[in-house]
């Protein structure tokens, strides 16, 4: 038990900072996500069944959908540098 805590551990805080270090909006979207199902996995170990569900529904079905939407809402949806916002016309940017 304790070996698969440590898993779990890894695998939120490896996620965590793929959402802080993703190269694009889409890929943090995705990792927050994947903290949330292995916070509701850590529930499941600790017995706490409920609060597990309702971190999964929450977490990471819900709020993932709704960043994603905000994102393609935004025009931030693509996963290239490509959807950058062009520089405004007389900043001095080429």
């Amino acid at each position: 038990m304790y070996w698969m805590v440590l898993l779990v551990l890894f695998v939120t805080i490896t996620a965590a900072l793929a959402v802080l270090l993703a190269p694009n909006l889409l890929a943090a979207v995705a990792a927050s996500s994947v903290v949330s199902l292995a916070l509701s996995v850590l529930f499941v170990i600790l017995r706490a069944p409920d609060v597990a569900l309702t971190e999964a529904a929450v977490g990471a079905g819900l709020s993932g959908v709704i960043l994603a939407l905000a994102l393609r809402r935004l025009g931030l949806w693509g996963l290239g540098d490509d959807n950058r916002p062009a520089p405004a016309e007389g900043s001095g940017d080429a």
